[in-house]
């Protein structure tokens, strides 16, 4: 959307205020019940203060799982649906999801039955074992492959001797005893996966309509006041109904809209990423599942090249204040240190980190751990202040979006009065329709696009690694004229005007962040930060003064959110 096309949006909206549903918030639960909404011709207006899948949903492990440890604490249905969803993704999305064999170290053989016994029978946790063994995670493994049975898409699990496990990963910590294999997936750029979805959306329906860096301002009668943050101008829409899909923020955001409640309880989760090739290589092509000494389970795998390490779960009040924190960095690098112990981890290796506040229920668990992960669409009626119901989408994670917006949607079609007309479980997402799936279909796909465009069949194998079956249209794009960065040799200049023209980019972050990973992989110095603003800039007609200012707003968010500096 050009800069045309949004005020044109926008304008339209002052001339027919009048909307059947308003969602706010864009990140994945957001653009779940969107689609669901443009797929029922639902003229609805999807708005989120920032960019798409700016907050919450930008802070993932990037992980698409089903929570094997959820079953630990009785969540089976949770598990079960997550499972269903996971394995759909994996078909719907295969540009962008996929499979990833997990492996879990285990020190002990019988370590934690006794606390999920007393938990079965009702007696509570007790004090558990520090560290949950062999038989624990066998009963939770064969759990999970048989929810998996109905649409296998992964082996079954499968576990290591001692002797099998060292032969493989000598640096592995001594005292374990066996590895526990079992298969997720992972998802390569799930900021532009929750874009697709919204383009999708708007391309199945003309009724539906949706604005990056809009806020809601507050609600009065039947009308609610947005602000464009662009410009600072103000529209007021009417809807019949509000979906609430901002996450962490649910509480605030539906006292703007004089519904109170208190429904949030966040937990902040970080991750680092490093540039450590020896630990990419002790992974193995596999996620490492570990657990620490204070019985979290933490992460490491390879994403996109460079270890990840994750998370932490930290409760906090305000989660525009939630940071990657010093004694966050030393905890991450000391647990995965601990796994193996003679790989040199440290600061130094750090290239950037990044925080997510999990939008859990409110609870009285006494850990966040046992906080539940399930999710839930709280219906709040309307009332004087406020001549609308609000459906709040509280809880919800990255891999079953797809069944809570189902859910949520179930729910407003009986507020408009309407019958289901289908489901978007076999629906393709982006990237992923017509996606080839062997290796004999994708060698085919990338000839006929290497010739149909002129370009080299490496470059084409690239766009197809970024942008699944859409980078035929990238492709076309830079087919007329092209070079590569002067900064990124695997970027081109057309590609970037491609991003910056078609995918809604309206700041600088916007593309370093979420439309790529340069910014999170090490990538970006000051010459590259140059060149990319330079063609920012050409691309949206901004002076110069107005581009130092996105400068200075560019490095302030990678320096203050993600510890980037910029050499």
């Amino acid at each position: 959307m050009t800069e045309t096309t949004r005020r044109d949006a926008i304008e339209r909206l002052r001339r027919r205020p009048e909307i059947s549903v308003l969602v706010v918030g864009a990140g994945i639960n957001g653009a779940g019940v969107f689609r669901e909404l443009a797929l029922h011709d639902v003229d609805a207006l999807l708005i989120d203060r920032g960019d798409y899948s700016c907050g919450t949903s930008a802070g993932p492990s990037r992980m698409v799982h089903a929570g094997l440890r959820y079953l630990e604490y009785g969540e089976y249905d949770l598990v079960r649906e997550s499972v269903h969803e996971r394995n759909l993704l994996l078909q719907n999305a295969p540009h962008y999801i996929l499979p990833l064999p997990t492996t879990i170290p285990l020190r002990s053989r019988w370590g934690g039955l006794g606390a999920w016994l007393r938990r079965r029978l009702g007696l509570g946790g007790g004090k558990r074992a520090p560290r949950r063994g062999a038989w624990l995670v066998k009963l939770g493994l064969r759990l999970y492959d048989r929810y998996a049975e109905p649409n296998r898409q992964m082996p079954t699990h499968r576990f290591a001797s001692r002797a099998e496990v060292f032969r493989r990963r000598p640096g592995l910590h001594p005292a374990t005893v066996k590895t526990a294999t079992y298969y997720d997936a992972w998802v390569t750029y799930p900021e532009r996966l929750c874009m697709e979805l919204i383009l999708d959306a708007e391309a199945m329906s003309e009724t539906c309509r949706s604005l990056n860096y809009v806020s809601l301002q507050g609600a009065d009668g039947e009308t609610v006041t947005l602000r464009d943050e662009l410009t600072d101008e103000e529209v007021q829409v009417k809807p019949k109904a509000v979906v609430n899909a901002t996450g962490a923020w649910i509480d605030g955001t539906n006292r703007r809209l004089a519904h109170e409640s208190e429904l949030i309880a966040g937990t902040k989760g970080a991750h680092l990423i490093l540039d450590n090739d020896e630990l990419v290589k002790a992974c193995d092509g596999e996620q490492l599942l570990y657990e620490t000494d204070d019985g979290r389970v933490c992460l490491v795998y390879a994403w996109l090249g460079k270890a990840m390490i994750g998370s932490t779960d930290i409760r906090v009040d305000d989660p525009d204040e939630a940071r990657c924190d010093d004694d966050e960095i030393d905890y991450m690098i000391g647990a995965v240190a601990n796994v193996f112990p003679d790989i040199e981890i440290d600061r130094s290796q750090v290239l950037s980190c990044f925080t997510g506040v999990r939008p859990l229920k409110a609870s009285s668990a006494q850990t966040t751990g046992a906080m539940s992960r399930s999710h839930l669409c709280h219906v709040s009626e309307a009332n004087e202040a406020a001549r609308f119901p609000v459906y709040s989408m509280v809880g919800g994670k990255w891999t079953p979006f797809r069944a809570f917006g189902e859910q949520a949607m179930d729910r407003l079609l009986e507020q408009l009065g309407m019958e289901r007309k289908g489901n978007t479980e076999s629906l393709a997402i982006g990237g992923g329709k017509g996606y080839p799936r062997t290796d004999e279909a994708r060698r085919a796909w990338v000839d006929r696009v290497s010739v149909a465009t002129g370009l080299d069949v490496d470059r084409v194998e690239t766009l197809l690694w970024r942008y699944g079956t859409r980078g035929e249209q990238v492709a076309e794009f830079c087919a007329a004229g092209d070079r590569p960065l002067a900064g990124h040799e695997t970027y081109t200049a057309r590609e970037v005007e491609f991003i910056l023209r078609n995918e809604r980019v309206c700041h600088l972050d916007d593309l370093l962040l979420r439309r790529t990973a340069v910014a999170l992989l090490g990538e970006l110095n000051a010459a590259l930060l140059e060149e990319l603003l330079a063609k920012f800039g050409e691309v949206h007609g901004w002076p110069a003064e107005k581009l130092a200012a996105e400068r200075e707003r560019t490095i302030e968010i990678l320096r203050d959110r993600h510890r980037v500096e910029i050499a």
